[in-house]
């Protein structure tokens, strides 16, 4: 299934470009390193992904090989893993898989043109990143390797003990807290291939939405829709807006995709004009969910009280991400925009009020979301509490729970037990990651990821497919700068005190690999998160077979 969102692209593009401008001397570099054996592979470049995989892996082998002395430092790996990078990010772009529909395909193409232009193919002609046309490239194996890929043949896993030599020392790094805990798996096989205190459960931070997002996806499947509609009572001319739980409903003039208040209250406006209706008394349907609407962290600028109505996360300001100031009241703001609709198309409201639609009301029009499939993708890229929490307990109302944070914790801890996930010391108290009483282990954060990639389980592939990747889009898109670029794709968690990093990487070797860190008692946020990003970037570079 193919959802076409090319605004996520259009919106990180200008961000991917000043990125690749400060970085491109550094990665320059670093690509030096790499850049005559992958020149050599560009002449084996074939139509086919597994010849072009078999033509290029023997070079980088032996540039690994002539390049790595027996104790390898860790510049050495981001140096390797920038190169892999570029030559990851080149042919991933050309290579099928449903990720494109997050435009994330659009976006690997044009990077590799803004970092040193050895791009792929012809990039369609003006990607605005560079001035020059981009050069012939090497191909890789795809990012998506052992996920339905034919053809292309890869090493074995690597071994525990090579990776320990790699990730020990990395993981001690005092940045990383008091305590740590990590694990690694071969997403082909599912194998455990390293960990340290897997089994140990910490505070997860905004990785839990990796596991809501596999809950609501098995719950609901990839097609399932979020709908907001105008009801009319009949007899009293009372016209209830009907919360569906949709945060991505969007007031703007530029819908982008996703569905609209101005046009359900064109459509409504219509409909009461052919019953010869012009005014009416306006009132709104919030009751799809229960319980508190704040968020056990109090009021705060990462998430809107949690409401069945809202429109633009409730959002009093022009952003659609990150933290904004929020409306108190989600549902009455949202029907205040919704009558001051109605108005312009001719239809006058009484002031509104909240109520509760009944069986009898007509259905006088409709907006539905799109699939879920692209609600994850935005939730996972933008790390999108507002989603999250919606998605919570849209899981809570599959498995006929109370529809509240306590509801949607219980439903997402059911759903992925029935799915045979490790849940020893997981703990769920809401769908964001915000609450830091949530519990996670490493063991279930990258069994989350093997099974979005198991073939058996095409509905749960988003969770994939919206992992931010590194250095252009979502919240890595300023990370990962100067190595893997291109070739780490995780979700990342931040509380005070706690970093995580979970998501896939591509090896050296072409393997398609999972992994999460979770660290505690951290005291520097920043160093933190760039002690886990060289943590990925080694095991991205790692020919630890």
């Amino acid at each position: 299934m193919v959802v076409p969102e090319p605004r996520l692209w259009r919106t990180a593009r200008p961000h991917v470009v000043r990125a690749a401008n400060a970085v491109r001397p550094r990665l320059a570099r670093a690509a030096d390193a790499v850049r005559p054996g992958l020149t050599r592979a560009a002449g084996a470049v074939r139509p086919s992904l597994a010849r072009t995989a078999a033509a290029v892996k023997p070079q980088v082998t032996r540039l690994a090989r002539v390049s790595r002395p027996k104790t390898v430092k860790t510049w050495q790996y981001t140096a390797g893993a920038a190169g892999a990078g570029l030559a990851l990010a080149a042919t991933v772009a050309t290579a099928a898989g449903p990720w494109d529909s997050s435009g994330q395909r659009t976006a690997e193409r044009d990077r590799p043109v803004a970092l040193e232009r050895p791009g792929g193919t012809d990039h369609e002609g003006g990607s605005g990143t560079a001035a020059a046309g981009p050069r012939p490239a090497p191909s890789a194996p795809s990012v998506l390797i052992g996920l339905g890929g034919t053809g292309v043949t890869v090493k074995s896993a690597p071994t525990g003990k090579a990776l320990a030599a790699v990730l020990g020392p990395l993981l001690g790094n005092p940045a990383l807290g008091t305590r740590h805990t990590a694990a690694v798996v071969d997403v082909t096989s599912g194998k455990r291939l390293y960990g340290t205190s897997a089994g140990t459960a910490l505070t997860p931070a905004s990785t839990t939405k990796i596991a809501t997002a596999v809950a609501a996806l098995s719950a609901l499947g990839a097609d399932h829709r979020l709908t907001t509609r105008a009801a009319l009572e009949p007899d009293t001319k009372e016209l209830v807006l009907v919360g569906g739980g949709d945060p991505t409903l969007t007031a703007r003039p530029d819908a982008g995709g996703w569905a609209s208040l101005r046009d359900l209250a064109e459509d409504t406006a219509a409909a009461l004009k052919k019953r010869n209706i012009t005014k009416v008394t306006l009132s709104y349907d919030k009751t799809l969910y229960a319980g508190p609407e704040i968020h056990p962290i109090g009021v705060n600028d990462n998430l809107a009280p949690v409401s069945a109505l809202m429109a633009d996360e409730a959002r009093t300001d022009d952003t659609s991400s990150g933290p904004a100031p929020r409306a108190t009241d989600p549902a009455t703001a949202a029907t205040h925009t919704f009558a001051t609709l109605l108005a312009d198309h001719g239809i006058k409201t009484t002031s509104p009020g909240p109520s509760k639609a009944t069986g009898r009301a007509e259905i006088l029009a409709e907006v539905s979301s799109p699939p879920l499939s692209a609600l994850v993708e935005r939730m996972l890229t933008n790390s999108d509490n507002d989603i999250a929490e919606a998605l919570a307990r849209q899981t809570a109302l599959a498995a006929e729970q109370r529809a509240d944070f306590e509801g949607g914790g219980k439903a997402i801890r059911d759903r992925l037990n029935t799915l045979g996930l490790p849940l020893a010391g997981a703990d769920f108290h809401d769908g964001s990651g915000l609450d830091r009483t949530d519990r996670l282990t490493a063991n279930l954060l990258t069994s989350l990821l093997v099974k979005a990639g198991d073939p058996a389980h095409p509905e749960l592939r988003p969770v994939l497919t919206g992992l931010p990747v590194a250095g252009f889009t979502g919240t890595l898109t300023s990370r990962y700068t100067d190595g893997a670029a291109g070739v780490v794709r995780a979700k990342t968690g931040t509380l005070t005190g706690v970093n995580t990093l979970a998501g896939t990487v591509v090896d050296r070797d072409g393997r398609l690999l999972a992994f999460a860190f979770l660290t505690s008692n951290t005291t520097d946020p920043a160093a933190a998160q760039s002690a886990l990003d060289r943590t990925a970037t080694a095991l991205a570079a790692c020919g630890c077979g």
